[in-house]
């Protein structure tokens, strides 16, 4: 259980933070910059939230909860050493890709394949899916980067992988069923 009764610190003046292990890194480690693009693409999920219903709105919730969880990944290093934490450490799983790829499955199911690419927007809720999905991408290549590094989860990479195509499908989804999706129009404006 997690208790925040002191919003502020101040430990973190200097230009460090605390890692899921406790030790401190400076605020612009690759592990930082990681998990702190996972947080920014929680953000933006919350605010396409604001435009969802049904089926979309409890999958973004359950997606916002296992963002949570990506971030507790990735704030923690030496996965080698899990077993030797007081408590049980928090790590994907493969449960969490296996559910996106089924989800995408139904989606996509009800979709006319795709003839060119499309441009970002449509309805609200689209654009704001789109945003997460460039997030996404953004936490992938900086959580790719950071395992080039350091040892990371790779199902949380796999996750990331697999939840921008969420995003793709499902901002197709919220464009009608991809009837309102905006096609790109290759040399349109020569």
């Amino acid at each position: 259980m997690v208790v925040l009764n002191k919003i502020y610190t101040r430990t973190g003046d200097a230009g460090e933070t605390a890692l899921g292990n406790g030790s401190r890194v400076a605020k612009h480690s690759a592990r930082v910059t990681a998990y702190g693009t996972v947080d920014e693409l929680n953000a933006t999920v919350g605010l396409a939230r604001l435009h969802a219903t049904g089926d979309l709105a409890d999958q973004l919730s359950a997606i916002q909860n296992d963002l949570f969880d990506l971030g507790a990944d990735l704030c923690r290093p030496d996965m080698e050493k899990d077993d030797e934490a007081p408590y049980p450490v928090l790590r994907m799983i493969a449960s969490q890709v296996d559910r996106l790829e089924t989800e995408i499955d139904a989606m996509n199911a009800n979709l006319e394949p795709l003839r060119s690419f499309i441009l970002p927007g449509g309805s609200a809720l689209a654009a704001h899916l789109h945003m997460c999905r460039t997030v996404a991408r953004r936490a992938e290549r900086l959580s790719v980067e950071l395992a080039s590094m350091e040892s990371v989860n790779d199902i949380g990479v796999k996750y990331l992988n697999r939840l921008s195509d969420w995003f793709f499908v499902a901002s197709r989804v919220a464009n009608n069923n991809g009837a309102d999706d905006i096609l790109w129009v290759p040399g349109a404006n020569r």
